[in-house]
């Protein structure tokens, strides 16, 4: 193999034919592609059929990480799942921190392609060379750690990792995650529900191989980079999270509520940082070979905190909290507190940490329960249609009880499972308005009135509204970081975080790329590395030379590919588009009277097809798939 840090093998394995093997791609596949997202996409094209039932034995589940996983690389502890979403139709690829990716690729597998349907629930066993199918039926049922933990026991060795599916996964609930060293996710796409769907319960993993770096002396250099400027450059995810911004965003009309509907959250401060730290975080945590600790570890027994500025709980003495399954990040802030008119930092905590024991996305379980809430206030949902749920604004009962409900598909849960859009065609009688979601999948907590390219970035971001394959506006608006980044391919300056224009796209068109081949390599998005860095890494890892302007193009292959996946999936221009009310100006605020005009997304989306090299219909054109060296590689068989 002559691609340094990757293995030259794909490890296959059929769940229904219990049949095993590997795969040896050329490295053109490593060159090009890195891993990740882009090598999904391509697995995709390759070997799934057009139209396939994505519950169905035809769907693949791809574990995907890239060429830096098992490098020791800091950021690298990430690692990608892939498939057809069951949730919207399109593509499907999210990824996860924690270590199971690290320990995958040290077990000499460059990613894991699983195939067809079990008869009964099995996991796999992956020690180095060794590929076991094990039956699971003792682990279906149960609950994330208890299925980690019972793993570890069963196969005697306390450091393996574990990926799995959890309940909501078993139940085939569209907003599943597939969830790894108990509390962090590949979240978002409903991809849990595949891998129950394929009565494959967990994935547990153990390697001791080295993967080592083709110019070590390079690669360090790097990581003492990090390791000398962390606490400066990355000092917000250091010193709080992501949820040390969740006031200051309020107080710009920024924080999603109820329903994306409202311009603040008058008590954005009880379930803000403050609160949260000095009520029930304990500790952080972090992912491998990360000094940044971002993560977030709560625990509560039912006391009280008359120093914490704004705690209050209506669940007082009626739920504890288990630091095993972490604690709330900003997304689920949002999405189960000021989405839901919820301020309470105890209820918002077991929401989260029911989402890592039942495997369910929390962005979009919250957005499910926000809209039912709304369609219940504006009298479109009825008892006798819910069997008597009627979840009203605030109450932290009714959110949490929402989160029961679905996950298990008890009662009315059953069509919250299905996620707000089908939700919105059961209902009728005009619910679809109230939707906030793109190409199925709802939105996260980042509001386009502020961020417009971001909401260009969910309109036609391939797996539905996402904000991580995006850019934030407001890191572009005055010098610093994101600005230095791309000035290192082209020169541009500050530029408003509310206007969209030629300027601001071509912006856009840089940065989302750099996302994506993050994506692909695989490093976490919140170090502050630029592109000749990561280019300088990459050509480190592998002994072949990759500069700023290659690696952006691997993030462009990811997007290719991913777009005529979905194209031959029947998605087109219609389907980048944006909810109709984040698009709708608020009447008081900050953001008062600015909105997002249908000319404005059009005219941005159309430059950005532009740039894409894609036909005004955003269709990829021959020419840019030969320029990207992606025409050849798709006729490979």
């Amino acid at each position: 193999m002559s691609v340094g840090a990757t293995w030259g093998k794909i490890l296959h394995v059929d769940l229904t034919t219990s049949k095993i093997w590997t795969e040896n791609p050329p490295d053109e596949i490593y060159l090009k592609l890195v891993g990740g997202r882009a090598l999904e996409a391509y697995l995709l094209l390759r070997d799934l059929p057009v139209g396939a039932d994505p519950l169905g034995p035809e769907n693949l589940l791809i574990f995907a990480p890239g060429v830096f996983q098992g490098t020791n690389l800091p950021g690298a502890g990430r690692h990608s799942v892939g498939g057809k979403s069951p949730l919207t139709g399109a593509i499907g690829s999210a990824e996860a921190g924690g270590w199971w990716g690290h320990e995958f690729k040290r077990s000499g597998w460059d990613a894991l392609v699983v195939h067809g349907q079990a008869k009964s629930p099995v996991y796999l066993w992956i020690h180095n060379d060794k590929v076991e199918i094990r039956p699971a039926d003792h682990l279906w049922g149960h609950d994330v750690a208890e299925v980690e933990d019972a793993i570890r026991s069963e196969l005697k060795d306390e450091k393996l990792r574990v990926s799995q599916c959890g309940i909501a996964g078993e139940n085939l609930v569209l907003v599943a995650n597939v969830i790894n060293d108990y509390s962090r996710a590949a979240g978002r796409n409903g991809l849990g529900a595949v891998m129950g769907s394929k009565k494959l319960k967990a994935v547990a993993v153990r390697g001791t191989k080295n993967v080592l770096p083709t110019d070590r002396k390079s690669a360090t250099a790097l990581a003492k980079w990090l390791g000398d400027n962390y606490k400066t450059l990355a000092a917000w995810a250091h010193d709080k999270g992501t949820p040390g911004g969740l006031v200051g965003l309020n107080e710009n009309s920024a924080l999603p509520t109820r329903n994306f509907q409202d311009p603040d959250f008058p008590d954005a401060m009880s379930i803000g940082w403050e609160t949260l730290h000095t009520s029930v975080l304990i500790g952080r945590d972090t992912c491998q070979a990360c000094p940044i600790e971002c993560k977030q570890v709560v625990s509560y027994d039912g006391q009280d905190y008359p120093d914490s500025p704004a705690f209050k709980t209506q669940v007082k003495g009626e739920v504890t909290l288990n630091k095993v399954y972490g604690g709330p990040e900003y997304e689920t802030l949002g999405a189960f507190g000021s989405s839901c008119g919820v301020n309470d930092i105890v209820a918002v905590s077991k929401a989260n940490e029911w989402t890592a024991q039942w495997g369910l996305d929390p962005i979009s379980t919250g957005m499910t329960i926000a809209f039912v809430m709304e369609c219940v206030d504006r009298g479109l949902l009825t008892a006798e249609m819910t069997g008597g749920y009627l979840p009203k604004w605030g109450s932290s009962k009714d959110m949490l009880e929402g989160v029961d409900m679905l996950a298990h598909r008890r009662g009315f849960g059953d069509i919250m499972a299905l996620g707000s859009k089908r939700i919105a065609a059961w209902i009728g009688n005009g619910a679809e308005q109230y939707l906030v979601e793109v190409k199925g999948q709802e939105l996260p907590m980042h509001e386009p009135r502020l961020k417009a390219a971001l909401g260009v970035g969910y309109a036609v971001a391939p797996v539905g509204a996402d904000h991580m394959m995006n850019i934030h506006d407001t890191g572009y608006s005055s010098p610093g970081r994101g600005l230095d980044r791309v000035n290192t391919v082209y020169k541009v300056g500050p530029m408003p975080s509310t206007k969209l224009s030629d300027e601001k796209m071509n912006l856009f068109y840089h940065e989302v790329n750099w996302q994506h081949f993050q994506d692909c390599a695989i490093c976490c998005m919140f170090y502050p590395y630029d592109y000749k860095q990561l280019a300088g890494a990459l050509s480190a890892m592998t002994g072949h030379e990759y500069d700023a302007q290659d690696i952006l193009d691997v993030g462009e292959r990811a997007q290719q590919l991913c777009r005529l996946f979905n194209n031959r999936e029947g998605f087109t221009e219609k389907d980048d588009r944006l909810p109709k009310r984040v698009m709708q100006a608020f009447k008081s605020g900050p953001l008062e009277g600015v909105e997002i005009t249908e000319k404005a997304l059009h005219d941005a989306r159309q430059t950005w097809y532009g740039l894409m090299g894609w036909t005004p219909e955003g269709v990829p054109t021959k020419e840019r798939l030969d320029q990207l060296g992606l025409t050849e590689l798709l006729e490979t068989k």
